[in-house]
């Protein structure tokens, strides 16, 4: 089987996916719907297969595609998500999934009673750094992690062309949903178990690239754990300075800093030294270094064989976005916030 795949919103994320989504044994994009302007023909020879246009939602998704990945901005996420699923497509869709809680409840409803499968593209757990990471754990090689943070440094500025539409509140949300959400999901897949209650503080820097910014754009989310555990996640997009994307994981047999490993079950070169790990760090905020084509694979190959989406499933979205509303109610209300509150437990 081969899925027909089409594509809503055709702007950089879109293109990103459009060449994994080819790279992939089992799927190809036949479909594009934009509210741009768009030239079939010269797409058709831009992908190399035909690629038929649409700029009416409703049209598309009566077309004979499988799947539908939603490219389009945050704030339109939810409806096309509903009415992808209302269609009976399964679903690919870009973070933040939606921009608040009751457009996360509408989504989780709408995809559950279609029955229909949906990937979220927290793409970084398929990175090299996280793979090997979550690997370094399962090994027990920390033991038992009490204590982790995974940090999201990217200047979004000018310069950056999601800068755009990212500076709205309507658009970009918070600074984590804009972006410091690949980070807290990361921390969330690393540390495991149930996060109890979220503590928030946002500032924003004086540089004036970053005044046009409707809400603070750093951020520092302190996650306590059912279990007693804690973790931090910092989400910065007004820092001047490359890319970066934290790491630092302490168990109770060693600990783990970006691409080092220290643990007293893995012999050390010399007392107390950290040992390096083969891995590709998370160095770049470019959509095309982002390993889009491995997430999409593992969707394509589960759904085909009707298992549940690996690592990145509805559910796995759904969890950190709850820590991610929480996080951002704490920092506008100045007070910790139960995750329960959120779930409506």
């Amino acid at each position: 089987m081969s899925f027909k795949v089409g594509i809503i919103g055709y702007g950089w994320a879109a293109t990103a996916h459009i060449d994994a989504i080819n790279a992939c044994a089992d799927a190809r994009v036949v479909a594009i719907c934009s509210s741009r302007e768009l030239n079939a023909a010269e797409l058709s020879e831009q992908y190399g297969s035909e690629i038929a246009v649409y700029t009416s939602v409703d049209e598309f998704l009566a077309s004979e595609i499988d799947v539908v990945s939603i490219c389009s901005y945050p704030q339109d996420h939810a409806g096309h998500v509903v009415a992808a699923a209302a269609a009976g497509k399964h679903i690919i869709v870009e973070k933040p999934l939606v921009l608040n809680l009751e457009d996360l409840r509408r989504v989780e409803s709408a995809v559950n009673r279609a029955g229909v499968k949906c990937c979220v593209c927290f793409e970084c757990r398929y990175s090299s750094q996280f793979l090997v990471t979550k690997a370094q754990i399962d090994q027990g090689l920390l033991g038992e992690i009490h204590y982790g943070e995974v940090d999201y440094f990217h200047g979004i500025g000018p310069w950056y062309g999601q800068y755009r539409w990212n500076t709205k509140k309507d658009a970009g949300g918070s600074s984590l949903l804009s972006a410091g959400c690949h980070a807290l999901d990361a921390l969330l897949l690393c540390m495991g178990g149930e996060v109890e209650s979220v503590t928030s503080f946002g500032v924003g820097s004086t540089n004036v690239d970053f005044e046009p910014y409707e809400y603070d754009t750093t951020s520092v989310t302190i996650l306590k754990f059912r279990d007693g555990r804690i973790g931090k996640t910092a989400s910065v997009i007004d820092c001047l300075q490359p890319y970066y994307f934290h790491t630092h994981l302490v168990g109770s047999e060693g600990s783990l800093l970006d691409n080092k490993i220290y643990s007293t079950k893995r012999p050390d070169p010399e007392d107390k030294a950290w040992s390096e790990i083969p891995m590709k760090l998370c160095d770049s905020g470019d959509v095309s270094d982002h390993p889009y084509q491995t997430q999409f694979e593992a969707f394509f190959s589960a759904t085909k064989e009707g298992r549940d989406v690996p690592m990145t499933s509805l559910a796995d979205a759904i969890r950190s976005h709850e820590v991610i509303f929480a996080a951002d109610l704490s920092a506008a209300t100045g007070q910790s916030v139960l995750l329960a509150d959120v779930q409506g437990e």
